[in-house]
């Protein structure tokens, strides 16, 4: 009974791990899982800014365990299919956006890109720290530098 037990919630990790599926896609799956944290992210920013915040953490404190138990189950450190990270990143990335759909491209794209490139400290992180955190915390940096970004261009650009 056990076992079972164990299984499930193991296989229920995983599958939140991959993005409820997104990660499995077989070319881009960090993009896909990107693009998978795009409804959560319209609908958390409906909400006041501490809430956001507060629901941004909270993804970040689930992801760790959760990424760390797919991993460990994938027998891989950051298996390309586990995208949570990816989702908790985005989040972070977009807390300074205003509303509107250009924010959201513009953050998507920054987002991926520094998860892409991986500017300091993120690559340092990414191959330093193990686990479900360092699987995590490299995608979270990668958000703070695409928010940061959004954030100095929220203030100097025109918002209508």
């Amino acid at each position: 009974m056990r076992g079972a037990l164990r299984a499930r919630a193991h296989g229920a990790a995983l599958w939140l791990a991959q993005g409820l599926g997104a990660g499995r896609a077989p070319v881009a799956p960090g993009t896909a899982g990107t693009l998978a944290a795009v409804p959560l992210y319209l609908l958390l920013a409906e909400l006041p800014p501490w809430a956001y915040l507060a629901a941004a953490a909270g993804v970040i404190a689930l992801a760790v365990p959760v990424c760390g138990m797919a991993a460990r189950r994938l027998g891989v450190h950051d298996h390309p299919s586990i995208v949570l990270d990816e989702v908790a990143g985005f989040l972070v990335a977009m807390a300074p956006a205003p509303a509107g759909w250009p924010w959201v491209a513009a953050g998507f794209v920054l987002f991926r890109l520094f998860d892409i490139l991986k500017p300091p400290p993120v690559r340092a992180v990414d191959r330093r720290v193990g686990g479900g955190l360092g699987i995590v915390l490299d995608d979270v940096l990668a958000g703070l530098w695409a928010g940061l970004c959004l954030g100095l261009a929220a203030r100097w650009l025109p918002v209508s």
